[in-house]
């Protein structure tokens, strides 16, 4: 059994564990939380399961102390990205196996800035852990997804990958209303849409895509576009957005492949479904991750999931934890290094069918 912490209990914590509980070869051995009032907790209780026997603590040095073999990071690194980086070098130093969603330009760790991933390298040199960095999107939906559906193709023209999401089922009221600025007046400037941004975030599942593909790209281009609410609108978990403030957001990060745009990284996200309905929209429900390949055939494929009582973000976070944690045994076995999402088997759940720990 591979010794697991999970550090962080939010949206991705609780999910993770949950999938390491549920995992076949791993063992929950402790969980690390940052508010005081979780501290001595069951991580069951904090994940919404049954009592799991292990208490949460904020002891960080007596938890990497016990040297545990692998470790989820499921604390943010969206508004707090230099301490999630530090608290990372500092487990792989450790010689852990370390999974997390957290740091965006690792996604595609061979093209990210050396300034953040020198300190891995040498942390991974020293300590003897790994990393591995993925999610969602940026993660599965915008790598490993796509390269699997562009197989079916004759001929492939244009890959496509987009995220169609009600952002008020994403319990993350800072990074909604500040990062990408749902409810903010239309001259505000949030931090996520600045030009530039984008391609930091999600260039690396351009260029992953790319990779698989044996393509390079040239350049990549940002397109934006903003809609305000028609009227003013109340959410269940994040209040009220008033009319007149950001409604919707569409954008897109286009990667250049012989002066075109063939592989593009698309978002549509409202606060609610009545601001711009002529944009895309999910089959069904809050959210949906979509894979178009234009070419001969041309392929569609969408993915919904839900979890946490039918909420879809909380689906797709479910999804995201579900690749790193279902990763952990492979790098466990595999030699220390800083890994991407083209080198990790998306692997089957092998040993889970009909099969419940708690």
């Amino acid at each position: 059994m591979v010794t697991t912490v999970v550090w962080g209990t939010g949206n991705v914590g609780r999910a993770a564990i949950r999938a390491v509980d549920a995992h076949p070869a791993l063992e929950l051995t402790a969980v690390l939380v940052h508010d005081p009032a979780k501290v001595g907790k069951d991580a069951g209780e904090l994940a919404g399961v049954g009592a799991l026997g292990v208490a949460a603590t904020d002891d960080i040095d007596a938890v990497l102390a016990a040297s545990p073999r692998a470790i989820v990071y499921a604390a943010s690194g969206d508004v707090r990205f230099d301490d999630a980086l530090a608290d990372i070098v500092r487990a792989v130093g450790t010689g852990a196996v370390v999974v997390t969603p957290a740091l965006y330009p690792l996604y595609d760790q061979r093209n990210a800035p050396p300034e953040l991933r020198d300190p891995v390298l040498a942390a991974i040199k020293e300590g003897g852990g790994s990393l591995f960095v993925s999610g969602v999107d940026p993660g599965w939906g915008n790598d490993v997804l796509p390269l699997l559906i562009s197989g079916l193709g004759t001929d492939v023209d244009v890959v496509r990958c987009q995220e169609i999401f009600d952002y008020s089922t994403y319990e993350q009221p800072d990074s909604v209303r500040y990062l990408v600025g749902m409810g903010q007046p239309m001259d505000y400037d949030p931090p996520m849409l600045m030009p530039g941004v984008p391609s930091m975030v999600w260039g690396g599942q351009v260029r992953l895509i790319a990779r698989g593909l044996g393509v390079e790209v040239t350049e990549l281009r940002e397109t934006l576009d903003r809609r305000p609410l028609e009227k003013t609108v109340t959410t269940r978990t994040m209040g009220e957005f008033e009319e007149g403030t950001q409604g919707a957001v569409r954008f897109e990060v286009q990667g250049i492949v012989d002066g075109e745009p063939r592989i593009v990284i698309e978002h549509v996200t409202r606060i609610h479904s009545a601001c711009a309905p002529d944009w895309p929209v999910p089959p069904s429900g809050d959210g949906a991750h979509r894979v178009i390949v234009e070419g001969r055939p041309r392929i569609e494929v969408t993915v919904e999931a839900t979890d946490e009582g039918e909420n879809r973000s909380a689906g797709g976070n479910a999804t995201a934890v579900g690749r790193l944690v279902g990763a952990i045994d492979w790098l466990a076995a595999a030699e220390p290094g800083l890994y991407d999402a083209l080198d990790v088997p998306l692997r089957p759940a092998a040993g889970k069918l009909g099969r419940r720990r708690s």
